[in-house]
């Protein structure tokens, strides 16, 4: 065939499988190659598994001679370092964790396993939590599109790997942007679903709603192609509750059009680079030439960045509090700093922001009576130097800390509502630039729907995959 395994889509790829025109061993073994020819200019994916992911291919290809196989058929994909999976190190990308093998794999990657995905590697992150994927134990990972920047992070290693043609889908999983920022630094798609869409391992706060598992692929179409295999109720997540087989698959052949979109290149709260509100409005004006109504009519955000921070640090302090407090000078001084916020936090503080986000919650649902959805930026800045930890200015304003700069997806975060991350155009020197969409909570369906349309008035996903480069 003209077109390499590993350059298709994953729906492509899954059609064939579906057909028995390929088998499960040759699509990982083409994936395999594209790892060993590239990911060492990229380090996306430092721990691979090949040989527990061939097993697995073997054994589902001699299930799908008596055709007993659905959901994903064997497709490979890459599982974040923040996830267990069986028999393979998880490290959190720290030193604490450099041996850590896993007996068995988390709810997350346990579901989808069920549903037929082949694990062949684990991707990179920062060091407990970051939008930079750096750490003692793997190192740097490296965007694809200029090797010299930041692949974005918490889900740096598994953007980056999707944007390369390394794999074809991959978790990830977000608490202030950590899956959208990464998606859209590397061109690639990402949902953050809504709370309790996908289930979570034990690990997380059981009744949280910040922190949440999901997608990440090439196209909106593989996307929902992987949401389908990644949700339903388990019992040992309480927000967790059934959905419907194929549902999202199938939201691709309705034809959903808004009444009403809103845009705004801010929120109103955050400063945003001149390049990246240049790029928006380009995106706009794109989006402007076709059917329905955009206009800038958007929800109130005031405080909702001070209460997240709250939110954040208790949170942080609930799942790392014991760690650093038996390995504190092991852990990172910024993810150390954050912690404390959760345990410094006063009781009227928390009242504040709990009282904040409700506000918020109340001024999303007016909102959303009048509008389908609401578009902003997925960061604030381009991808910037692997060299630079984080971004400490903005529009001649200073980030306070090494998580301001991505302050455009928290606000987000704070509404639990879904929000699908696509690249929308790039700057002048050729980094892509990325939206998030975002809709009613549990309206994945719809804006799954809506994402394919915008996918295809940009057309940046026919791009991909590309090959490690240097603007």
């Amino acid at each position: 065939m003209t077109t390499k395994i590993w350059e298709m889509t994953a729906l492509q790829a899954h059609g064939l499988l579906k057909k028995k025109k390929i088998s499960a061993t040759e699509i990982l073994e083409s994936c395999i190659a594209r790892i060993e020819e590239v990911d060492g200019d990229l380090n996306a994916l430092p721990e691979k598994c090949f040989n527990r992911a061939r097993k697995l291919a073997h054994k589902l290809d001699r299930k799908s001679s008596s055709g007993s196989l659905t959901g994903l058929l064997g497709l490979p994909i890459a599982v974040k370092d923040y996830n267990d999976l069986s028999n393979v190190r998880t490290t959190f990308g720290s030193t604490i964790f450099r041996d850590n093998i896993p007996p068995k794999s988390d709810r997350t990657i346990n579901i989808l396993e069920k549903n037929g995905a082949n694990p062949l590697a684990k991707s990179n992150v920062p060091e407990w939590a970051g939008g930079h994927t750096f750490n003692p134990v793997n190192g740097l990972t490296r965007n694809p599109w200029d090797i010299s920047k930041s692949a974005g992070g918490s889900s740096g290693g598994s953007a980056s790997a999707l944007a390369s043609g390394q794999v074809f889908l991959a978790t990830g999983n977000d608490l202030g942007g950590s899956l959208r920022t990464p998606a859209g630094f590397n061109g690639i798609v990402g949902l953050r679903p809504s709370p309790g869409l996908v289930p979570r391992g034990e690990r997380y706060m059981p009744f949280d709603t910040l922190w949440v598992e999901g997608p990440m692929a090439r196209t909106v179409e593989d996307l929902a192609l992987m949401l389908d295999s990644m949700v339903g109720y388990d019992i040992g997540d309480p927000l967790s509750f059934p959905s419907k087989k194929a549902c999202f698959i199938q939201s691709l052949k309705k034809d959903f059009t808004p009444t009403s979109v809103a845009v705004s290149e801010d929120l109103g709260i955050v400063p945003v680079d001149p390049e990246v509100r240049e790029g928006f409005r380009a995106a706009v004006k794109m989006i402007s030439d076709n059917s329905w109504d955009v206009c800038t009519d958007i929800p109130n955000f005031s405080g909702i960045l001070d209460s997240f921070k709250i939110l954040r640090g208790i949170l942080m302090a609930s799942m790392l509090g014991d760690l650093v407090k038996n390995h504190g000078e092991s852990i990172l001084e910024d993810i150390r700093r954050n912690v404390q916020v959760g345990f410094d936090a006063k009781g009227f503080e928390i009242i504040q922001a709990e009282t904040t986000r409700r506000n918020l919650i109340i001024n999303m649902e007016a909102f959303f009576k009048k509008h389908a959805f609401l578009i902003c930026p997925s960061a604030s800045v381009s991808p910037f130097s692997v060299d630079q930890p984080f971004v400490s200015e903005i529009e001649g304003k200073k980030c306070e800390t090494y998580i301001d700069w991505f302050a455009i997806t928290f606000a987000i975060t704070m509404t639990s509502c879904p929000a699908l991350c696509l690249p929308c155009g790039f700057t002048k020197l050729g980094l892509p630039i990325g939206i998030q969409v975002v809709a009613p909570p549990r309206h994945e369906a719809a804006l799954i729907n809506f994402g394919v349309k915008l996918q295809e008035i940009f057309g940046i996903s026919k791009l991909l995959p590309i090959s490690p480069r240097i603007l």
